[in-house]
This record gives C-alpha cells, sequence and structure tokens, in this order.
C-alpha cells in the first residue's frame, strides 16, 4: 500500500550556506549544520509530528553531512515513529566538483543561470540532468519498496535543494521550463504530498517560482 504522505525535507543552514568561504577549504559532502540549522531541523521534526500524529515513518536520507544531523535533529523528536532509515547516495546534492575559490564559484553559478541550471554541467561535476537519472533511479527502489508488507503510513525524504527539485520533477512529470523556474525549498523547509482518494499524489506544498524574463 502507498503511504499517506511523501515529505521531503531540504537539510538546515549548513555552514556553506552560512558562510561561502567552507567552500575553499571543506568538501562539499563534510559541510556541517550551523547552530541555526540544527534549530531548523529540530522545528522540521516538530512540524512533521504535527502532520503525522502517532503514524510510522521510514526515512531515506542523503550521507552527506549536514543532511544526516538534518534527520537526527527530526528524528530526536519523531522518536519511535522513525521505524527505519536508510541512507541512498542517490538523492545527494549536485555535484559541484573540487574545492574551489569563492570568485570562482560566483563565476560557475552566473555561467550555470545563463546557460541553463538543468543542463549546464559543473566542470568534474554534474548537470541537473544528471541528478535527474539518479533521481529517477531512486525512484524504481522507492516504488519497489511502497509494494512491501506493512510499510509505514509515511515516506520522510531527506535531501538537498537541487535535488527536491529534481524529485518533484520526476514525480509530477514538470517540463525544464517549469523545472527552471521552481526556487529551492528554504532551508529545512517540508515539502508535503499527500495521497488522493484517486490513488495519485498532491503536491500541498506552494513552491515559490522565480519571476518570468520579460
Amino acid at each position: 500500500m502507498k503511504p499517506k504522505r511523501i515529505i521531503l525535507v531540504r537539510h538546515g543552514e549548513s555552514q556553506g550556506n552560512a558562510e561561502p568561504g567552507h567552500y575553499e577549504t571543506t568538501p562539499d559532502y563534510a559541510l556541517h549544520l550551523t547552530e541555526t540549522g540544527q534549530a531548523q531541523a529540530q522545528h522540521a521534526g516538530e512540524q512533521i509530528a504535527e502532520l503525522i500524529g502517532g503514524e510510522s515513518v521510514r526515512a531515506y536520507i542523503s550521507p552527506w553531512y549536514r543532511t544526516r544531523q538534518t534527520f537526527d535533529g527530526i528524528a530526536a523528536v519523531l522518536g519511535e515513529g522513525v521505524v527505519r532509515a536508510l541512507e541512498d547516495p542517490r538523492i545527494r546534492e549536485q555535484e559541484w566538483g573540487h574545492l574551489r575559490a569563492v570568485e570562482d564559484m560566483r563565476s560557475l553559478v552566473e555561467e550555470r543561470i545563463a546557460f541553463s541550471p538543468f543542463y549546464y554541467r559543473m566542470p568534474d561535476g554534474e548537470s541537473g540532468a544528471d541528478v535527474y537519472d539518479r533521481v529517477s533511479s531512486f525512484l524504481e527502489t522507492l516504488h519497489r519498496d511502497f509494494a512491501k508488507p506493512d510499510f509505514p503510513e509515511n515516506t520522510l525524504i531527506v535531501t538537498h535543494g537541487m535535488t527536491l527539485r529534481i524529485f518533484l520533477m520526476r514525480w509530477f512529470h514538470w517540463s525544464v521550463e517549469h523545472f527552471e523556474r521552481v526556487r529551492n525549498p528554504k532551508n529545512a523547509e517540508v515539502v508535503v504530498m499527500e495521497l488522493g482518494e484517486d490513488g495519485r499524489y498532491k503536491l500541498i506544498t506552494p513552491m515559490r517560482l522565480r519571476e518570468e524574463k520579460s
């Protein structure tokens, strides 16, 4: 049976979010949450607890440090409601390559926006299209898990901004153009998909959109 809800959470504020200079010295996967990010993770857990009541949750987590720490903050609130948690590298953030100076990162961001956030491939890294392919593989696993007996009432996915949007794009068959208009969720924002009577999921969390170019 399909879960009642698929709940997606972007990680809380990371060291890189707070101070981009960390990208010069620390690999992206190894960035930790700030104190603000830890508080955001706990708040996300409280929101989820209020949403699901006493129902159970199966979690899928990006293995990067900031997502694992975000899950820890959520799980501390949900307690025994989390019946199983699995790390899955396929829902990690888009690979931006190796360590880079802040100015080099800014240039890459500008070039990526000008070319296409979905199609532009980072030097030594990935494009959004590459992330789409691995998220598609993750969805195959997710659907197989849904078919298992006694699957919990809720699915929790703790991931990253780009990957979360790609997940929604893949699930709801968004066009590339629509995907590129959708903004990343805020740090530790809870995005909810609910199962309807027709057996389809509906996105009940409004997504922020970029303004149309004139």
